[in-house]
């Protein structure tokens, strides 16, 4: 089984990333692009039987900060 993972910072939080991103956008002539969020995709390949709430322990273990961060999680 796979799964995805996606951990993007909480909004509020400051992303000095993203703030990079969104300057070198328009430095490049992308003048329309208002705000960035840069976020990172886990894609995990699981043995059969594992089940959501052991990626969410693993979220909230490790792959994720949950103070700062928000986390999806996509099973296929």
């Amino acid at each position: 089984m796979k799964a995805r993972v996606h951990v993007m910072l909480k909004n509020g939080v400051l992303d000095p990333q993203g703030e990079a991103v969104r300057h070198a956008l328009g430095a490049l002539g992308f003048d329309g692009v208002e705000a960035v969020r840069q976020g990172k995709v886990i894609e995990l390949d699981l043995a059969d039987g594992t089940d959501e709430d052991q990626v969410k322990d693993m979220c909230e273990k490790l792959l994720a900060n949950t103070v700062i961060e928000r986390y999806d999680i996509e099973l296929g």
